[in-house]
């Protein structure tokens, strides 16, 4: 069966018109696919599935893994042979290579995710088109048909607000688009999020676009300067995305631009994971992804309760399954039918809260704000980093916790990390803040993460 991407939407549009049943055929099949794929070309998969029935449809019978375990397993992980550590971490140090096809057939995508742990993931043309046929089928379903006229007559651009100097999943997956070109090439543009506030207000004042996708914490800046005047776009659509946002947030954002807004919870894990509806919740692609709220034991956590953890499953990616992966947030299930209609599960996030840090501008200027991407965007491209977390102490110092990779020499990577945020400092105005070097390691909150960035208290 051939799963082009028009094969893709058509099938996914098929699978909500016949319903939950229809669904959670697919999503059986595939989980069933996906688990014997990894077993037959995975060494580290047919190690830990060993025992395991011949057919698995069923993800609680499937081990857990996490981050560690995964990039500590890589080169086994893999069920293309070709891939190993080494060679995508070269692929990943050079910015050059940002979106070229890594033995000249994968996206590669790095993260360090809330737990400040480095991932590198490579991600398969399967995978980025049901991403593709997914994010397409959900924009539909936002909008309406007015909502995509209403698009089409202001030009159908999107502004995708981004991390622009790394191997991150959505610059990766643009900067792919943009080389390989087509159609859509034409109306999406990257925007960095490394600009200072001004310039990125400028660029956008002249793009006027009609959709605005990116880090809930920037959108927030973004609001502001639209709320003051200097910012004055009119997008259809506004869609924070990577930060858990309250109701508040998202009204203000919705009064400011005069827009619809939706959010999304999703990782570069599983980009379609889940999409947010007029009622504040996040439903699950569940035809494509499994997700499962757990407690410590990995155990199901109540319908109406708060998770542990949360376990996903994403059945597109076969080049480096993700099952029953550990992705560390808390969510909540609905345990009621959601009122907007939408049948698939439905879920609140508690964890990944984006954290703005706010100084006091040492020109006499208003206060200057920072999000926390500017500061784990540096240290993810930074050798020698095992794991970091920057605490604004006072207005205007900052505290850096770090543990140097094996083999590291420490004041060389000190050295390299004080003059990166210097820099990064100095670029936004900001002279005045202090710089601290710990001696201690990074605080590790209660669950078992690290909060990459920590605000002075309110």
């Amino acid at each position: 069966m051939s799963e082009s991407m028009a094969w893709l939407t058509r099938d996914i549009r098929k699978a909500r018109k016949q319903g939950a049943a229809a669904v959670a055929r697919r999503r059986g099949d595939r989980l069933a696919d996906l688990v014997a794929c990894a077993r037959s070309a995975s060494p580290y998969y047919r190690e830990l599935y060993r025992g395991l029935p011949e057919r698995v449809d069923d993800p609680t019978l499937l081990p857990v893994t996490d981050k560690k375990k995964l990039m500590d397993r890589f080169d086994d992980w893999a069920t293309d042979r070709d891939i190993t550590f080494d060679k995508v971490r070269a692929f990943t140090d050079d910015p050059g290579l940002i979106g070229r096809r890594f033995l000249g057939r994968y996206l590669v995508a790095t993260t360090s995710g809330t737990s400040g742990r480095r991932g590198l993931f490579v991600l398969d043309d399967r995978y980025m088109n049901v991403s593709s046929a997914v994010s397409s089928r959900v924009l539909a379903s936002w909008l309406g048909p007015l909502g995509i006229a209403r698009a089409v007559v202001h030009g159908g651009r999107f502004a995708q607000l981004v991390a622009t100097e790394g191997h991150y999943v959505g610059f990766a997956g643009y900067s792919r688009m943009a080389q390989e070109g087509g159609g859509r090439s034409k109306l999406l543009r990257a925007f960095s999020v490394h600009e200072p506030l001004s310039h990125l207000v400028a660029q956008l004042n002249e793009y006027r676009p009609a959709f605005v996708i990116g880090y809930a914490s920037t959108i927030m800046l973004l609001t502001a300067e639209q709320e003051a005047g200097r910012l004055h776009i009119d997008p259809v659509l506004v869609e924070p995305a990577g930060e858990t946002m309250t109701d508040s947030d998202t009204d203000r954002i919705a009064r400011a631009f005069g827009a619809k807004v939706r959010t999304m919870y999703s990782a570069t894990e599983c980009t379609y994971l889940s999409h947010g509806c007029a009622e504040g919740w996040y439903h699950v692609n569940d035809d494509w992804a499994v997700l499962e709220p757990v407690d410590e034991d990995h155990r199901p956590t109540p319908p109406g309760e708060f998770s542990h953890t949360v376990l996903i499953s994403n059945l597109a990616n076969r080049v480096q399954p993700f099952l029953r992966y550990d992705l560390g947030d808390s969510v909540m299930l609905r345990p009621d039918p959601c009122p907007c209609g939408t049948s698939s599960p439905a879920i609140r996030v508690q964890g990944r809260a984006g954290d703005i840090l706010t100084f006091p501008s040492g020109r006499g200027d208003h206060d200057v704000r920072l999000t926390p991407l500017a500061f784990s965007s540096l240290f993810d491209r930074m050798p020698g980093v095992e794991l970091f977390q920057i605490e604004q102490t006072a207005p205007a110092t900052l505290r850096v916790r770090m543990v140097k990779a094996p083999g590291a020499d420490a004041d060389h990577v000190w050295r390299k990390a004080h003059d990166g945020l210097t820099h990064l400092l100095a670029d936004n105005k900001l002279d005045n803040v202090t710089v601290e070097r710990a001696e201690e390691p990074p605080k590790q909150a209660s669950g078992g993460k690290y909060r990459t960035v920590i605000p002075l208290p309110v």
